[in-house]
C-alpha cells in the first residue's frame, strides 16, 4: 500500500503543470548563460532592420492619427486653416506607406525572423535537452539545422503568419472604428459597452491562438512535423493549457507594445536617435526569450500530455487485471 501511494504522489508531481513564471525564470537562465551567442544569432540581420521597420512604421502611425484627427474633428477635413497645425501626407502617399509597410512585414520582417526563431529554437532545445550550462558558437555550427526541416518550418510560418495577420486586421479595425467615428461621437458610451468588451474578448482570443501557433512552429524546428499537422499537433499537447499559452503571449505582447508606445510617447522615430535603437534592442531581447520560452512550454506540455496518455492506458491495464482477479474469484 505504501509503494502503491508513493506511485500515486510522483505520478501526480509529474503532471503538475510548470507555471507561466516558472517557465519564464527557466528560459531566463538558459538565456543568461548562452547571452552572447543569442545576441549573435538575433540583433544582426533583424536588428538593423527592424531600426528601418519601426522608424517606417511609428511615423505612418503618426501620420494615420492626424488623418483620423482631422476626419473626427468638428471640423471639415478641406478647412485649410487648421491644416498646418496638423502636418498630414496627402491620402495616395498614404495608402503607398501602407502597402510598402504591409509588404516590408509580410517578406523580409517574415524570413529575417523566422531564421532568427529556428536558431534560436534549436540552439536552446539542445542546451535543454542536453541539460548543458552553456555551448560555444562554434559547437553548434557543427550541428546544422537540415534543410528539409527549414523548409517545413517556413511553410508553419506561412500558415501562422497568414492566420495572424487575419487575427490582427481585425483587431485594428475596431481600434480605427473607435478614432474615426466613435472618439467625438455621441454614441461613445455605446461603444465602450458594445464595442470595447468585443476587442478584449478578440484580443484575449488572438493572445490564446497565438500561444498554439508559436508552439506549430517550435514543433516543425524540432521535430520536422509542418503545415496543418503541426499545427493539429499544436493544438493537441496544447489542450488544457491554453490559459498559460495565452499569458505567456500577454506578457510578450505588452512587452512589445510598450517599448513602440514609449517610443512614439517620447518621438524617438524622430531623427534616428538611440531611442529607437534601445526599443529595437530590448524588442530582439524580449523576442529571443519569448521563443526560448516556447520550447520550453512545448516541452512541458508535451510531456504532460504523454504522461497523461500513459497513465490512462495503465488505468485501463489496472482495471482489467481487477476485473479478471474478481471474475477468478466468484
Amino acid at each position: 500500500m505504501k509503494g502503491y501511494d508513493e506511485m500515486e504522489d510522483n505520478r501526480v508531481m509529474r503532471n503538475q503543470k510548470a507555471g507561466v513564471f516558472d517557465i519564464i525564470k527557466q528560459a531566463s537562465t538558459i538565456f543568461s548563460k548562452n547571452f552572447i551567442i543569442f545576441i549573435f544569432l538575433t540583433f544582426l540581420p533583424l536588428f538593423f532592420f527592424m531600426a528601418y521597420y519601426e522608424i517606417s512604421l511609428q511615423r505612418t502611425l503618426v501620420d494615420a492619427s492626424n488623418i483620423l484627427k482631422l476626419r473626427s474633428g468638428p471640423y471639415s477635413y478641406s478647412d485649410r486653416s487648421i491644416l498646418p497645425a496638423i502636418p498630414v501626407k496627402s491620402t495616395k502617399d498614404f495608402h503607398h506607406e501602407l502597402v510598402r509597410l504591409g509588404l516590408l512585414y509580410l517578406v523580409p520582417r517574415h524570413l529575417l525572423e523566422l531564421c532568427a526563431i529556428i536558431a534560436t529554437v534549436d540552439l536552446a532545445s539542445k542546451i535543454h535537452v542536453e541539460e548543458r550550462v552553456t555551448t560555444t558558437l562554434k559547437e553548434m555550427m557543427h550541428r546544422p539545422i537540415y534543410g528539409a526541416r527549414m523548409r517545413g518550418t517556413f511553410i508553419t510560418s506561412l500558415y501562422v503568419l497568414s492566420f495572424s495577420t487575419c487575427a490582427l486586421s481585425g483587431l485594428i479595425f475596431l481600434v480605427t472604428s473607435y478614432f474615426a467615428f466613435w472618439r467625438r461621437s455621441m454614441f461613445l458610451g455605446f461603444f465602450l459597452v458594445f464595442y470595447g468588451p468585443i476587442f478584449v474578448a478578440m484580443l484575449a482570443k488572438y493572445l490564446e491562438w497565438s500561444g498554439v501557433w508559436n508552439m506549430s512552429i517550435v514543433i516543425s524546428v524540432l521535430e520536422g512535423t509542418y503545415g496543418t499537422e503541426a499545427l493539429l499537433h499544436s493544438a493537441y499537447f496544447s489542450r488544457g493549457s491554453e490559459r498559460r499559452g495565452q499569458l505567456l503571449m500577454l506578457v510578450f505582447f505588452v512587452w512589445g507594445q510598450g517599448l513602440r508606445m514609449s517610443s512614439l510617447y517620447f518621438g524617438w522615430y524622430e531623427g534616428g536617435s538611440w531611442g529607437i535603437a534601445a526599443q529595437v534592442g530590448l524588442w530582439c531581447l524580449g523576442n529571443v526569450l519569448k521563443w526560448v520560452v516556447f520550447m520550453l512550454y512545448f516541452y512541458d506540455c508535451k510531456t504532460r500530455t504523454l504522461e497523461k496518455k500513459v497513465d490512462v492506458e495503465l488505468g485501463r491495464v489496472t482495471k482489467a487485471v481487477d476485473v479478471r482477479k474478481d471474475t477468478e474469484t466468484e
